[in-house]
């Protein structure tokens, strides 16, 4: 089994238009289209599995005759498996704030023009 990127896809496009382009190679197993987890709207990319020599001949064909879907030219390679990612942190870097028992520094003595100031500081 071998699973095809196919990018550039038109936002409307069904999976049961995509399969239709690849039905022609063989029998196609499963097509996936990707949507934005929060949107929910299509991201414009998804998969096709099929038998490998099928989806490979697919994969050459469509190429060569620079296969369009709604205008758009496809974009095809053989899906490559996604690497492990790092966990628990969900790609979020970076931190801010006071961390474990580091008291906040003092900003010294202020000086004149400083900016800062108390409630003492106004007029009545």
């Amino acid at each position: 089994m071998v699973s095809i990127y196919v990018g550039n896809l038109p936002f409307r496009v069904t999976e049961d238009e995509v399969a239709s382009i690849f039905s022609e190679f063989g029998e196609v197993q499963r097509v996936h289209l990707v949507m934005d987890r929060e949107t929910g709207r299509p991201r414009g990319f998804g998969f096709v599995e099929m038998g490998d020599d099928e989806g490979r001949q697919a994969i050459q064909e469509l190429m060569d005759r620079n296969a369009e879907l709604g205008g758009r030219p496809l974009k095809l390679n053989e899906a490559q498996p996604r690497e492990e990612r790092g966990g628990g942190r969900g790609g979020f870097g970076g931190g801010g704030g006071n961390f474990g028992d580091v008291p906040p520094q003092d900003p010294g003595p202020r000086e004149k023009g400083d900016r800062r100031h108390d409630k003492d500081d106004f007029e009545d």
